[in-house]
């Protein structure tokens, strides 16, 4: 009989063993919690360490050179990424992020070449951009127009002024040294840009994790109906995420300038699917299942790796669009899913 119950209590089927079980599961969910939060910055440090050691790109890309250009470049792209977060974490898409940039970018160009100084043309271009995003707070919130057809129709509004401005042309001439060095030197060898986005996602961090507007919007993303109930006022808090969202397009779309020295009007095609891809993503890392600032900046430098070992490899220009296509739709699955689980 001892034998029997000593059994039954080392196979875990004895009372000891019905309590045993318990805690073991308690102690696999951290460890897959752990997993899944870190899993994606694990990745990133994955392709950095291959691309820095694969025969074919190993000269260049660890390079100091090679670095700065890789950060200080991605910060245009991970800036209109923490702007097109600030949606979707309402589940609002806002896919007027790159044209947003585009058309900022253009004027602020114009405006220093004509000899604006720089605090004007840097607060007109967030200007635009803010107004951008209330023409599509207005559309949206006023008068229930779909998101995404609201800000893909005022894309292609925008694309057609910068082809008014421009005629299809880059915007080059004397842009001032205190704007271009900005963009292209360091302090203390990090590039000024990069400094700039750790700023910038200080901001939204403390403004999506530590305040009431940041709760609300995601209470307005786990449920809407039931954050309505609350009291809260859904048309203004969403509203006000499409203004956040056209300044900070505003504030990508000049920093762009600073870093070439002028204004590409084909701007939004470079920006935009990066951009949606790295906001998707960010809910695959750091806290999955929740669109998060951390998430973002692992996911742009994770894309940022990737096309640029690629590119140093000779891999020709489309497979770029491969790889932010490719992130994008993996990106919407895996916070689907994430966020589905979730919610169970």
């Amino acid at each position: 009989m001892s034998t029997l119950s000593s059994t039954h209590v080392e196979n875990g089927d004895g009372p000891s063993g019905v309590a045993a079980a318990p805690n073991r599961r308690r102690l696999r969910k951290p460890i897959r919690a752990h997993l899944e939060a870190y899993a994606f910055l694990g990745l990133l440090i994955a392709a950095f360490a291959f691309f820095s050691l694969w025969p074919e790109t190993a000269l260049v890309f660890p390079t100091t050179a090679n670095l700065q250009i890789l950060f200080g470049s991605s910060t245009v792209v991970a800036i209109a990424a923490l702007g097109s977060l600030i949606p979707l974490v309402c589940n609002e898409w806002d896919l007027s992020i790159g044209a947003t940039a585009g058309l900022s970018s253009v004027y602020a160009a114009v405006a220093l070449t004509n000899g604006t100084s720089s605090a004007v043309a840097v607060a007109m271009a967030i200007g635009i951009g803010v107004a951008v995003g209330l023409v599509n707070a207005i559309l949206v919130t006023r008068l229930n127009v779909n998101a995404v057809i609201t800000t893909l129709g005022i894309s292609i509004i925008i694309a057609g002024i910068i082809t008014l401005k421009t005629g299809g042309i880059t915007v080059a001439g004397a842009i001032p040294t205190t704007v271009t060095d900005f963009g292209t030197l360091t302090w203390f060898g990090v590039p000024r840009t990069v400094v700039a986005l750790a700023v910038v996602a200080g901001l939204v961090y403390y403004l999506l994790e530590h305040t009431p507007y940041g709760r609300y919007l995601y209470a307005l993303g786990s449920n809407r109906s039931a954050a309505r109930l609350t009291g809260i006022r859904v048309k203004l808090i969403v509203g006000a995420t499409f203004v956040i969202a056209g300044g900070l397009a505003g504030a990508a779309g000049v920093l762009q300038v600073a870093r070439a020295g002028g204004a590409n009007p084909h701007l939004a095609d470079s920006i935009l699917l990066p951009a949606l891809a790295a906001a998707f993503l960010s809910a695959a890392a750091i806290r999955p299942g929740r669109y998060n600032v951390g998430g973002v900046l692992v996911s742009v430098y994770f894309l940022a790796v990737l096309n640029n070992g690629l590119n140093l490899a000779g891999a020709p220009d489309y497979v770029s669009s491969f790889v932010n296509g490719g992130a994008l739709i993996v990106g919407v699955g895996v916070a689907a899913r994430l966020g589905g689980r979730r919610e169970t």
